[in-house]
């Protein structure tokens, strides 16, 4: 057919299985219908503010939402004192599916230049309003068999019913004044047999409360027919009002609803951004740990409104490693797909969560200046999910270094920044050494610092996994490069004694000759166990220790790797020995001799011993129980002979 020839159609649809197929496929949860027409009773309310700005004849009493509960008759109601609708209205709004009225509402403002009406996305300093998509009206069918409308548009004298069953058609009548609002709408749902627990006052509740507690108008519940209103919202959130306004009192009960926690919050941060991007922040870092802190599945816990309404409990606003931190995060900028019940991967959520990041890290290092107590409170509870960000975020690892506080071999006890340890540097120490492991006293202890505390070099003492992994990425800090000592040569002789160790004469050590000999027996007797035996110059009190090579993972880094099924054969460590250590030159003193047996008991003993002192097992558990026993039964006839 020619290009001329064609013609062009129009798409045709089943108007009552797309509606079926709408209000069942884009939620997910039922208890969504109460807040969307929350929602558009908000948005009603706040376009009769903004008409009466112009036209103060429609000025009314405060604006209000009421839920009405009626049992008998099994229905659910929803009003508000709006700007109503008009007929047109009616059949522009609610007869066609995806048409928004505020849309139009903005778009009509956007024409007419005035203010307020910057934006289809956003409607300005001077309006609150939340509809975008016109479809969440009809989310009511989820649980209504019909749909009655109520309405009167403000200023008119005529008011209009609009009823539908959802299947395809509705119906618009006119409706006797004495019947209608004052102005406003009312909707009534005739609940279907599966939602009849919905007429709960405690059920409707706890969904106010949990999505719509936010909204600019207050909201209240009548529970039966001629009851007292009950008021749920006072149309205010806490995040919206100025800090100045808010007691200590209501902070921390906001908190532990919002954490589900009973202590008090350790930081409380809020603040709104703006210029770029708006959006208000109420964030609380807890006073205690949670018990599910270090669930591999758990992630931050955010919960993100749009316009003042919850669009997601769960959100995706923190990074794994600020995970301890509960917050409100409030935008009227954000964009919302057709359902509300996720996020769109858009450039301006990325930026909220930024930003959120970075303000979080600010006000913790404000913390840490100020009350140096109580962010070492924080630091105990948080610090080992904090210095996942070390390894995850290397964006952030300059700000999460300035936070970090550390065990170390001269301050057991923590709360030692690198700052710090930097200050304390001793003369030709050219790098910032650590110690790998699972606990801090045991590290404390470790042969390996031996070296290093006499000379007065403080370490590191590490004891949390992610700390293996975010030292071997990080390059330094202030210049200096991070070093483990269990890893290579201790190259620390340059560095000199302290004066108490210099002024002690060293031990005497058996000439090198005889060294070497022995180290070849050793090297000889525990075979495939070690890659080589050595001199070391780390060691003052022990007689033996085991590190890594100097091209291969740190020991501690290895064995988790090898935990998890991330390594193939481990590598075999070195075997490094102080020489003027009295049971070496007894040692060598058995070279050459004919107890051939005691030499190589002790030296896989040795070799054990420096294993047990890692926080290891034995290489072979029955045979070092052999061993161990002929040396003590020896030792004990030598004793009583």
């Amino acid at each position: 057919m020619s290009e001329a020839a064609g013609q062009t159609h129009a798409f045709q649809a089943d108007v009552a299985r797309l509606l079926h197929l709408m209000v069942h496929s884009v939620y997910s949860d039922r208890d969504i219908f109460l807040r969307e027409l929350l929602s558009n009773a908000a948005d009603a309310c706040e376009k009769l503010r903004y008409e009466a700005l112009a036209d103060p004849a429609l000025a009314t009493a405060p604006f209000a939402i009421e839920i009405r509960i009626d049992k008998d008759a099994q229905t659910l109601a929803v009003e508000d004192n709006g700007i109503g609708m008009s007929e047109a209205d009616l059949a522009d709004a609610l007869g066609t599916i995806a048409r928004s009225g505020t849309r139009a509402f903005l778009e009509r403002l956007s024409a007419e230049g005035r203010e307020g009406a910057e934006s289809p996305q956003g409607a300005g300093p001077n309006l609150d309003l939340i509809g975008q998509f016109g479809i969440g009206f009809y989310s009511a069918f989820m649980v209504a068999d019909h749909v009655d409308v109520f309405t009167r548009r403000a200023g008119s004298h005529e008011a209009f019913h609009w009823r539908s069953d959802g299947k395809g058609s509705f119906s618009i009548t006119p409706l006797p004044l004495a019947d209608a609002p004052a102005h406003g709408t009312r909707v009534v749902l005739h609940l279907n047999e599966a939602s009849k627990d919905y007429l709960e006052p405690g059920r409707i509740e706890r969904i106010v409360r949990e999505h719509s507690s936010a909204l600019t108008a207050p909201i209240d519940l009548i529970e039966s027919p001629g009851a007292e209103k009950r008021r749920l919202t006072d149309g205010s959130a806490l995040w919206t009002k100025p800090k100045s306004a808010i007691s200590e009192h209501e902070y921390t009960e906001f908190y532990r609803d919002l954490a589900g926690q009973f202590d008090e919050p350790a930081l409380t941060a809020h603040w709104r951004a703006e210029g770029r991007h708006e959006y208000t922040v109420l964030a609380f870092v807890p006073g205690s740990r949670p018990l599910d802190l270090f669930d591999p599945a758990r992630q931050g816990r955010a919960k993100l409104y749009v316009r003042h309404v919850l669009i997601s409990d769960d959100a995706d606003v923190l990074p794994r490693w600020l995970r301890f931190v509960r917050l409100v995060v409030d935008s009227a900028d954000l964009p919302l797909n057709v359902s509300r019940e996720m996020i769109q991967e858009s450039p301006l959520f990325a930026a909220i969560k930024k930003g959120v990041a970075n303000r979080l890290l600010q006000e913790l290092t404000k913390l840490a200046e100020s009350e140096p107590e109580k962010f070492a409170t924080v630091w105990t509870n948080f610090g080992a999910v904090l210095k996942e960000g070390l390894y995850e975020d290397p964006e952030k690892r300059d700000p999460l270094f300035g936070l970090a506080r550390f065990a170390t071999s001269t301050h057991p006890d923590g709360g030692r920044s690198l700052k710090d340890y930097v200050a304390g540097l001793q003369t030709n120490q050219t790098a910032i050494y650590y110690l790998l492991g699972e606990d801090v006293k045991r590290l404390a202890a470790s042969p390996q610092i031996e070296g290093f505390r006499a000379r007065g070099v403080e370490v590191l003492l590490l004891p949390d996994p992610i700390d293996a992994f975010w030292v071997a990425t990080a390059v330094g800090f202030d210049g200096k490069p991070f070093k483990s000592v269990t890893q290579g040569a201790a190259d620390i002789k340059s560095i000199p004694l302290q004066k108490g160790e210099a002024e002690e004469p060293a031990p005497e050590e058996p000439p090198a000759a005889r060294l070497a000999a022995l180290f070849a027996l050793m090297k000889q007797v525990l075979g495939e166990s070690v890659a080589d035996v050595r001199a070391s110059d780390r060691l003052a009190e022990s007689p033996a220790c085991l590190v890594a090579s100097d091209f291969g993972p740190d020991r501690r880094l290895e064995r988790l790797l090898a935990e998890h099924g991330q390594l193939g054969a481990a590598s075999k460590p070195i075997l490094e020995v102080n020489g003027g250590h009295p049971l070496i030159r007894a040692l060598v003193g058995l070279v050459g001799g004919p107890d051939k047996q005691k030499i190589e008991d002790i030296v896989w003993l040795l070799f054990d011993e420096a294993r047990l002192m890692e926080g290891d097992k034995p290489a072979d558990a029955p045979h070092f129980a052999t061993r161990l026993t002929r040396i003590l039964l020896e030792a004990a006839s030598v004793a009583t002979a």
